[in-house]
Protein backbone atom coordinates (compact mmCIF):
# COMPACT_ATOMS: atom_id res chain seq x y z
CA UNK A 1 0.00 0.00 0.00
CA UNK A 2 1.83 3.12 -1.39
CA UNK A 3 1.04 6.99 -1.48
CA UNK A 4 1.49 6.35 -5.33
CA UNK A 5 -2.09 4.28 -5.27
CA UNK A 6 -3.60 7.39 -3.82
CA UNK A 7 -2.93 9.50 -7.66
CA UNK A 8 -4.05 6.28 -9.14
CA UNK A 9 -7.62 6.23 -7.60
CA UNK A 10 -7.51 10.16 -7.91
CA UNK A 11 -7.06 9.92 -11.90
CA UNK A 12 -9.50 7.25 -12.36
CA UNK A 13 -12.12 9.64 -10.27
CA UNK A 14 -11.49 12.63 -12.41
CA UNK A 15 -12.31 10.16 -15.32
CA UNK A 16 -15.06 9.21 -14.25
CA UNK A 17 -15.90 13.05 -13.46
CA UNK A 18 -15.04 14.15 -17.07
CA UNK A 19 -16.93 11.24 -19.09
CA UNK A 20 -19.91 12.49 -16.89
CA UNK A 21 -19.39 15.98 -17.88
CA UNK A 22 -19.14 14.92 -21.61
CA UNK A 23 -22.27 12.85 -21.45
CA UNK A 24 -24.32 15.39 -19.80
CA UNK A 25 -24.84 14.46 -15.93
CA UNK A 26 -25.83 16.12 -13.12
CA UNK A 27 -23.34 18.99 -12.41
CA UNK A 28 -23.12 18.09 -8.37
CA UNK A 29 -22.10 15.09 -8.92
CA UNK A 30 -19.17 15.64 -11.42
CA UNK A 31 -18.45 18.26 -8.67
CA UNK A 32 -18.51 15.57 -6.06
CA UNK A 33 -16.15 12.81 -8.40
CA UNK A 34 -13.50 15.81 -8.69
CA UNK A 35 -13.77 16.90 -5.02
CA UNK A 36 -12.94 13.43 -3.98
CA UNK A 37 -10.11 13.34 -6.10
CA UNK A 38 -8.68 15.70 -4.62
CA UNK A 39 -9.25 14.64 -1.47
CA UNK A 40 -7.59 10.96 -2.29
CA UNK A 41 -4.64 12.77 -3.58
CA UNK A 42 -4.07 15.13 -0.65
CA UNK A 43 -4.38 11.82 1.53
CA UNK A 44 -1.13 11.52 4.32
CA UNK A 45 -1.76 7.86 4.24
CA UNK A 46 -2.89 4.90 1.88
CA UNK A 47 -6.59 5.09 0.62
CA UNK A 48 -6.26 1.39 0.94
CA UNK A 49 -4.91 1.24 4.50
CA UNK A 50 -7.66 3.60 5.60
CA UNK A 51 -10.23 0.64 3.71
CA UNK A 52 -8.99 -2.01 4.78
CA UNK A 53 -8.75 -0.93 8.57
CA UNK A 54 -12.07 1.31 8.62
CA UNK A 55 -13.62 0.43 5.06
CA UNK A 56 -16.46 2.44 3.40
CA UNK A 57 -16.87 4.14 7.33
CA UNK A 58 -13.53 5.06 7.08
CA UNK A 59 -13.34 6.32 3.60
CA UNK A 60 -16.86 7.90 4.37
CA UNK A 61 -15.19 9.90 7.09
CA UNK A 62 -13.31 11.59 4.56
CA UNK A 63 -14.09 15.22 3.27
CA UNK A 64 -16.56 15.37 0.64
CA UNK A 65 -17.12 11.58 0.60
CA UNK A 66 -20.52 10.56 0.72
CA UNK A 67 -22.00 6.68 1.28
CA UNK A 68 -21.65 5.76 -3.05
CA UNK A 69 -18.27 7.69 -3.71
CA UNK A 70 -16.48 5.78 -0.42
CA UNK A 71 -18.04 2.18 -1.94
CA UNK A 72 -16.86 3.36 -5.34
CA UNK A 73 -13.20 4.02 -3.82
CA UNK A 74 -13.62 0.80 -1.80
CA UNK A 75 -13.86 -1.02 -5.02
CA UNK A 76 -10.86 0.20 -6.59
CA UNK A 77 -8.76 -0.34 -3.85
CA UNK A 78 -10.02 -4.14 -3.35
CA UNK A 79 -10.50 -4.86 -7.40
CA UNK A 80 -8.44 -2.17 -9.15
CA UNK A 81 -11.38 -1.98 -11.07
CA UNK A 82 -14.48 0.23 -11.51
CA UNK A 83 -17.61 -1.35 -12.89
CA UNK A 84 -19.13 2.43 -12.97
CA UNK A 85 -16.17 3.45 -15.32
CA UNK A 86 -15.86 0.33 -17.75
CA UNK A 87 -19.32 1.15 -18.31
CA UNK A 88 -19.05 4.82 -19.32
CA UNK A 89 -15.90 3.69 -21.55
CA UNK A 90 -18.11 1.54 -23.05
CA UNK A 91 -16.02 -1.40 -21.84
CA UNK A 92 -18.47 -3.09 -19.74
CA UNK A 93 -18.63 -6.82 -20.34
CA UNK A 94 -20.13 -8.34 -17.08
CA UNK A 95 -20.09 -12.16 -18.54
CA UNK A 96 -16.38 -11.78 -18.60
CA UNK A 97 -16.16 -10.43 -15.30
CA UNK A 98 -18.09 -13.18 -13.82
CA UNK A 99 -16.26 -15.95 -15.29
CA UNK A 100 -12.92 -14.64 -13.99
CA UNK A 101 -14.40 -16.54 -10.07
CA UNK A 102 -13.53 -19.79 -10.36
CA UNK A 103 -16.02 -22.26 -10.74
CA UNK A 104 -18.36 -20.21 -13.40
CA UNK A 105 -17.86 -20.56 -16.94
CA UNK A 106 -19.85 -18.84 -19.97
CA UNK A 107 -23.13 -20.45 -19.74
CA UNK A 108 -23.60 -19.69 -16.16
CA UNK A 109 -22.00 -16.29 -15.87
CA UNK A 110 -24.75 -16.08 -19.08
CA UNK A 111 -27.37 -17.19 -16.75
CA UNK A 112 -26.10 -15.15 -13.52
CA UNK A 113 -25.92 -11.57 -15.81
CA UNK A 114 -29.35 -12.44 -17.39
CA UNK A 115 -31.91 -13.96 -15.22
CA UNK A 116 -30.75 -12.42 -11.78
CA UNK A 117 -29.44 -9.01 -13.18
CA UNK A 118 -25.88 -9.76 -11.49
CA UNK A 119 -23.48 -7.17 -13.31
CA UNK A 120 -20.28 -7.20 -10.93
CA UNK A 121 -18.58 -8.96 -7.94
CA UNK A 122 -20.22 -7.24 -5.47
CA UNK A 123 -23.57 -8.35 -6.65
CA UNK A 124 -22.84 -11.92 -7.05
CA UNK A 125 -21.43 -11.47 -3.31
CA UNK A 126 -24.77 -10.27 -2.28
CA UNK A 127 -26.61 -12.77 -4.31
CA UNK A 128 -24.47 -15.28 -2.77
CA UNK A 129 -25.63 -14.89 0.75
CA UNK A 130 -28.69 -13.40 0.11
CA UNK A 131 -30.19 -17.02 -1.02
CA UNK A 132 -30.50 -16.58 -5.09
CA UNK A 133 -27.89 -18.34 -6.23
CA UNK A 134 -28.80 -21.66 -4.24
CA UNK A 135 -32.12 -21.40 -6.71
CA UNK A 136 -29.49 -21.49 -9.87
CA UNK A 137 -29.35 -24.36 -11.47
CA UNK A 138 -25.72 -25.52 -11.20
CA UNK A 139 -24.90 -24.30 -8.31
CA UNK A 140 -24.85 -26.17 -5.13
CA UNK A 141 -23.48 -26.26 -1.92
CA UNK A 142 -19.96 -27.10 -2.83
CA UNK A 143 -19.78 -25.37 -5.97
CA UNK A 144 -21.20 -22.33 -3.69
CA UNK A 145 -19.38 -22.18 -0.75
CA UNK A 146 -16.32 -21.94 -3.20
CA UNK A 147 -17.59 -19.00 -4.91
CA UNK A 148 -17.98 -17.58 -1.49
CA UNK A 149 -14.54 -18.08 -0.87
CA UNK A 150 -13.39 -17.08 -4.52
CA UNK A 151 -15.17 -13.42 -3.77
CA UNK A 152 -13.94 -13.23 0.03
CA UNK A 153 -10.58 -13.33 -1.16
CA UNK A 154 -10.99 -11.07 -4.69
CA UNK A 155 -12.65 -8.19 -2.64
CA UNK A 156 -10.75 -8.67 0.64
CA UNK A 157 -13.24 -8.96 3.12
CA UNK A 158 -17.26 -10.45 2.94
CA UNK A 159 -19.16 -7.08 2.90
CA UNK A 160 -22.28 -6.13 4.69
CA UNK A 161 -23.79 -3.01 2.42
CA UNK A 162 -24.23 -0.10 4.87
CA UNK A 163 -27.33 -0.42 7.02
CA UNK A 164 -28.62 -3.79 5.63
CA UNK A 165 -27.89 -7.40 5.95
CA UNK A 166 -27.70 -10.88 4.44
CA UNK A 167 -31.34 -11.82 3.82
CA UNK A 168 -32.65 -7.91 4.43
CA UNK A 169 -32.19 -6.69 0.70
CA UNK A 170 -32.75 -3.00 -0.05
CA UNK A 171 -35.60 -1.88 -0.91
CA UNK A 172 -36.58 -1.59 -4.79
CA UNK A 173 -37.68 1.66 -6.45
CA UNK A 174 -41.34 1.61 -7.55
CA UNK A 175 -41.53 0.21 -11.29
CA UNK A 176 -43.56 3.52 -11.94
CA UNK A 177 -40.24 4.93 -11.31
CA UNK A 178 -37.88 2.77 -14.01
CA UNK A 179 -40.40 2.84 -16.69
CA UNK A 180 -40.32 6.93 -16.55
CA UNK A 181 -36.62 6.94 -16.66
CA UNK A 182 -36.79 4.33 -19.32
CA UNK A 183 -39.33 6.50 -20.81
CA UNK A 184 -36.96 9.71 -20.95
CA UNK A 185 -33.87 7.38 -22.72
CA UNK A 186 -35.45 5.63 -25.39
CA UNK A 187 -37.63 9.60 -26.18
CA UNK A 188 -34.14 11.51 -25.73
CA UNK A 189 -32.32 9.02 -27.99
CA UNK A 190 -34.61 8.86 -30.41
CA UNK A 191 -34.85 12.61 -30.64
CA UNK A 192 -30.71 12.73 -30.55
CA UNK A 193 -30.24 14.39 -27.47
CA UNK A 194 -28.02 11.91 -26.02
CA UNK A 195 -24.39 11.97 -26.20
CA UNK A 196 -23.18 8.57 -27.66
CA UNK A 197 -20.63 5.74 -26.85
CA UNK A 198 -18.66 3.48 -28.59
CA UNK A 199 -18.66 -0.06 -27.26
CA UNK A 200 -16.08 -2.17 -26.49
CA UNK A 201 -18.39 -5.32 -27.78
CA UNK A 202 -19.78 -6.23 -31.01
CA UNK A 203 -18.46 -2.78 -32.39
CA UNK A 204 -15.54 -3.87 -35.40
CA UNK A 205 -16.32 -0.73 -36.70
CA UNK A 206 -15.62 1.31 -33.03
CA UNK A 207 -18.78 3.52 -34.22
CA UNK A 208 -20.13 6.15 -31.35
CA UNK A 209 -23.65 4.47 -31.50
CA UNK A 210 -24.54 3.61 -28.05
CA UNK A 211 -26.69 6.57 -26.37
CA UNK A 212 -26.24 7.14 -22.90
CA UNK A 213 -28.65 9.15 -20.51
CA UNK A 214 -27.74 10.15 -17.11
CA UNK A 215 -30.47 11.30 -14.70
CA UNK A 216 -31.96 11.36 -11.27
CA UNK A 217 -34.52 10.29 -9.21
CA UNK A 218 -34.86 11.72 -5.18
CA UNK A 219 -31.59 10.56 -3.79
CA UNK A 220 -31.06 8.04 -7.09
CA UNK A 221 -28.64 8.36 -9.86
CA UNK A 222 -29.32 6.56 -13.40
CA UNK A 223 -27.37 5.64 -16.35
CA UNK A 224 -29.90 4.00 -18.68
CA UNK A 225 -27.64 2.52 -22.21
CA UNK A 226 -29.52 0.14 -24.94
CA UNK A 227 -28.25 -3.27 -24.18
CA UNK A 228 -25.28 -4.60 -26.00
CA UNK A 229 -25.70 -8.06 -24.78
CA UNK A 230 -24.87 -10.97 -27.33
CA UNK A 231 -28.52 -11.73 -27.07
CA UNK A 232 -29.79 -8.92 -27.49
CA UNK A 233 -27.74 -8.84 -31.00
CA UNK A 234 -29.20 -12.04 -31.91
CA UNK A 235 -32.58 -11.37 -31.16
CA UNK A 236 -32.51 -7.65 -32.39
CA UNK A 237 -33.32 -6.12 -29.72
CA UNK A 238 -30.34 -3.73 -29.08
CA UNK A 239 -33.24 -0.69 -29.75
CA UNK A 240 -35.89 -2.68 -27.23
CA UNK A 241 -34.08 -3.44 -24.37
CA UNK A 242 -33.03 -0.79 -21.71
CA UNK A 243 -30.35 -1.62 -18.94
CA UNK A 244 -30.97 1.22 -15.95
CA UNK A 245 -28.06 0.92 -13.56
CA UNK A 246 -29.18 2.97 -10.48
CA UNK A 247 -27.02 4.19 -7.24
CA UNK A 248 -28.56 5.25 -4.28
CA UNK A 249 -27.01 4.64 -0.46
CA UNK A 250 -28.27 0.77 -0.30
CA UNK A 251 -25.30 0.45 -3.85
CA UNK A 252 -25.75 0.35 -6.99
CA UNK A 253 -28.30 -2.36 -8.72
CA UNK A 254 -29.68 -2.85 -12.32
CA UNK A 255 -32.76 -3.85 -13.58
CA UNK A 256 -33.58 -4.44 -17.88
CA UNK A 257 -36.75 -2.91 -19.17
CA UNK A 258 -38.57 -4.69 -22.31
CA UNK A 259 -41.13 -4.42 -24.57
CA UNK A 260 -43.40 -7.65 -23.77
CA UNK A 261 -45.00 -9.62 -26.19
CA UNK A 262 -46.66 -12.17 -23.63
CA UNK A 263 -49.69 -11.40 -21.96
CA UNK A 264 -51.02 -9.67 -20.25
CA UNK A 265 -48.36 -7.25 -21.18
CA UNK A 266 -48.71 -7.79 -24.54
CA UNK A 267 -46.87 -4.49 -26.48
CA UNK A 268 -46.04 -2.97 -23.05
CA UNK A 269 -42.87 -1.86 -21.56
CA UNK A 270 -41.91 -4.14 -18.28
CA UNK A 271 -39.32 -4.03 -15.47
CA UNK A 272 -37.94 -7.77 -16.05
CA UNK A 273 -38.00 -9.78 -12.87
CA UNK A 274 -40.93 -7.24 -11.33
CA UNK A 275 -44.06 -8.42 -13.28
CA UNK A 276 -46.20 -8.59 -10.71
CA UNK A 277 -45.18 -4.69 -9.65
CA UNK A 278 -46.01 -4.07 -13.38
CA UNK A 279 -49.57 -5.45 -13.30
CA UNK A 280 -50.57 -4.00 -10.73
CA UNK A 281 -48.93 -0.39 -12.35
CA UNK A 282 -50.84 -0.96 -15.32
CA UNK A 283 -54.16 -1.97 -13.45
CA UNK A 284 -54.25 1.10 -11.88
CA UNK A 285 -53.71 2.90 -14.70
CA UNK A 286 -56.39 1.29 -16.73
CA UNK A 287 -58.65 1.65 -13.66
CA UNK A 288 -58.11 5.56 -13.62
CA UNK A 289 -58.09 5.87 -16.93
CA UNK A 290 -61.64 3.78 -17.04
CA UNK A 291 -62.68 6.18 -14.07
CA UNK A 292 -61.75 9.39 -16.04
CA UNK A 293 -63.73 9.03 -19.15
CA UNK A 294 -66.92 7.40 -17.25
CA UNK A 295 -69.92 8.77 -17.71
CA UNK A 296 -70.75 11.70 -14.90
CA UNK A 297 -66.83 11.74 -13.96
Amino acid sequence: MTITQNIEIAQKLREVALLLEDQGANRFRVRAYRAAAETIERLAVPAAEIAQQQGTDGLQSLPGIGVSLARSIHTLVVTGRLPMLDRLRGHMDPVSLLTSIPGIGPALATRLHYDLGIDTLEQLEMAAHDGRLTEVEGIGPKKLQGIIDSLTARLGRVRQSAGRTAGHPAAEPPVEELLDVDREYRESAQAGRLQTIAPHRFNPKKEAWLPILHTQRGTRHYTALFSNSALAHQLKKTRDWVILYYDDNDGERLCTVITSHQTPFSGKRIARGREEDCAAYYQSREAMTTEATSPGS
